[in-house]
């Protein structure tokens, strides 16, 4: 297990957000058009939430092959495109444009009336995936979730498991965080493991507390993401910034 002092090292502060956005597009495009440059092909997995879409809107106009990229949904709420919460409308209306339009783009809802239904599906689709991924941006809630890993949610253990598939059905106990939308499919962290390049984006003062509570010791399930700080196979670099335009904390 890694210890706090090597986790705090991989801790990146901007004392701006639009500086957070300008080095993280530039580190995701760099190792796209690196492993395009290797392989052939790049995979990014990409969190929704409002943080990171400035992100996608820049990395969107970088000059690489976007021919050549997958984009994937690290996870998603049980809604169909188009309706409200779905994270794949949001990356879609932000990403897939500009020269990113040409990316394959593969959501994880299908028609399925919950996601434990829909997990064999999922999963196949997702087989064309080539592992492990290049690049995964990820986020992290007030109440220590990352991707759709909520804490106490059914599903959680089978999902940090790491002979998990890479997608698995969550239901999140309902709290201000997760509103309606209990019902979840995620990329599980054995899907993570690897990644060439992960990224978590932070913005404001509550992230950062929120932050320094997760690498200190205590119970996975009830701050997740400690699963993946805590995993040697999956090296995170985190990139916080306040939220405001004066770079003062909130």
């Amino acid at each position: 297990m890694r210890t706090v002092l090597n986790l705090m090292t991989d801790f990146h502060d901007h004392s701006r957000f639009d500086a957070l956005v300008e080095t993280v597009v530039a580190d995701i495009g760099e190792a796209l058009s690196a492993a395009i440059a290797a392989r052939g092909q790049a995979v990014l997995a990409v969190s929704g939430g409002t943080t990171p879409l400035a992100v996608y809107r820049q990395l969107s106009c970088y000059p690489l092959d976007w021919g050549l990229v997958t984009i994937v949904l690290v996870d998603e709420r049980w809604v169909e495109p188009g309706l409200k919460g779905s994270n794949e409308s949001v990356v879609r209306s932000a990403m897939l444009k500009n020269a990113a339009s040409l990316a394959r783009f593969i959501g994880l809802k299908t028609p399925h009336g919950h996601p434990k239904a829909a997990e064999d599906a999922v999963n196949e689709r997702l087989q064309i995936l080539s592992r492990p991924l290049d690049v995964v941006v990820l986020g992290m809630g007030s109440d220590g979730h990352t991707a759709s890993w909520f804490p106490h949610a059914d599903g959680l253990d089978f999902a940090l498991n790491e002979n998990a598939p890479m997608a698995v059905a969550i239901t999140a106990e309902r709290s201000q965080i997760t509103g309606p939308f209990t019902e979840r499919m995620t990329l599980s962290r054995a899907a993570l493991k690897g990644a060439r390049l992960t990224v978590m984006l932070l913005k404001g003062q509550d992230k950062r507390e929120t932050w320094v509570r997760a690498v200190n010791p205590g119970p996975v399930e009830e701050m997740p993401v400690r699963a993946l700080l805590n995993d040697p196979a999956i090296d995170v670099i985190v990139h916080w910034a306040p939220d405001d335009e004066t770079g003062a904390p909130t």
